[in-house]
């Protein structure tokens, strides 16, 4: 089997931008350790993009750490530090087991100290588990498909890839003329030695510095994956294997039985998945303030611009969960109107006055110009 499909490729960079920039946080992160660089023979940067495209992963274990530092305002999160709550991995260092069986059988449990949540797919049997609240969601994916229709869906439903051969996966898809693509330094990542791709945008506009994937010299898969924003050495988003293992999880891995007292929530039918690719557990892409929402692009590449409506009251202001949000928020006005904005060192959101938001990898001013034609 193909680590990445024709069909992955055709993700964009960060689909999840979105998501991520609005709900924000996190604390100063450092990159994770690595031994002295391991002598490899020499590959170029062609070389290892068709390793990554020929690799063939039958099976695959291990703990991964996550790190997301985005420079953004300390912004209310539904989840705090240490809790089990996907929604916690948007900021702050988590921990995560995964499994992997092929596409119809994977795993990922985040670990907490407030306790586990964990997101299984086995055959047409996908299951969503909170310890914390000792509740589950159990979704059929074969009532409802269309004849044909594939079911490897993104496990996580926050739309964040959940090790770094997801997240390389979806950096893969800006590799065009606007990106410059290289080769780094080795490295040793869990124990086992890999070679290191880097990717960067040629375009001033965007905020992303580099993408390094660091790619297992043997299996050609990816061990780790960092983000870096533009003038800084220490990277936004990164996550690594720090135990990895290559044999094929017993199957009793994907097997998930409640607990005794779980609430267990049974729905049909497959996930809805957005235009660029990430899904939500019975929910289509959403508005910061949970309300669906229906998310158009400006632009391509590193320099992508997402723009939706944003859900109001019947006054024209918006949601009250929203407003809360927006009045810890610096006002900017241009002509394009006025609103709020939200700006790190990897993102930037505006949300306008008029019921607009716009976010990407790019500086405010990107986003200005696109709210300008955008009305």
């Amino acid at each position: 089997m193909s680590v990445f499909s024709s069909r992955r490729l055709s993700r964009w960079v960060i689909p999840a931008t979105a998501a991520v920039t609005v709900i924000g946080g996190g604390a100063a992160i450092g990159t994770f350790a690595a031994s002295a660089d391991p002598s490899l023979p020499p590959r170029s940067a062609a070389q290892l993009l068709v390793d990554l495209q020929t690799a063939r992963l039958d099976g695959l274990s291990g703990t991964v750490v996550q790190r997301t530092d985005l420079g953004l305002p300390g912004l209310p999160t539904s989840a705090g530090r240490g809790s089990s709550d996907l929604t916690a991995l948007v900021s702050g260092t988590h921990t995560l087991r995964v499994w992997y069986a092929g596409p119809d059988q994977a795993r990922v449990a985040l670990l907490g100290t407030l306790g586990e949540s964990d997101v299984i797919r086995n055959g047409d049997d996908l299951w969503f588990w909170n310890s914390r609240t000792g509740s589950a969601t159990h979704r059929s994916l074969s009532l409802g498909r269309p004849s044909g229709e594939p079911t490897d869906r993104p496990l996580r439903p926050d739309g964040l890839p959940a090790t770094p051969q997801e997240a390389a996966d979806r950096a893969l898809a800006a590799v065009d003329p606007s990106t410059e693509v290289t080769v780094g330094r080795s490295a040793k990542i869990a124990g086992r030695d890999a070679y290191e791709l880097v990717l960067a945008p040629r375009d001033g506009a965007s905020l992303v510095g580099q993408v390094r994937i660091a790619i297992d010299a043997r299996e050609y898969v990816p061990l780790r994956f960092e983000v870096f924003a533009k003038g800084t050495d220490q990277p936004a988003f990164e996550m690594a294997f720090t135990q990895v293992s290559f044999d094929r999880p017993d199957p009793a891995q994907f097997a998930f039985n409640p607990p005794p007292g779980t609430r267990v929530t049974e729905q049909s039918g497959i996930p809805e998945r957005d235009p660029k690719g990430s899904a939500a557990p019975g929910r289509g892409p959403q508005h910061p303030d949970g309300s669906d929402a229906q998310w158009q692009t400006d632009g391509t590449g590193w320099t992508t611009v997402l723009v939706a409506r944003t859900a109001q009251s019947a006054d024209g202001a918006p949601a009250d969960r929203f407003a809360g949000l927006l009045d810890r928020l610096p006002k900017v006005d241009g002509a394009w109107g006025s609103g709020r904005l939200l700006a790190g060192n990897l993102f930037s959101a505006l949300l306008t006055d008029d019921g607009r938001i716009l976010v990407g990898a790019v500086r405010p001013e990107r986003l200005y110009e696109v709210a300008a034609v955008r009305r």
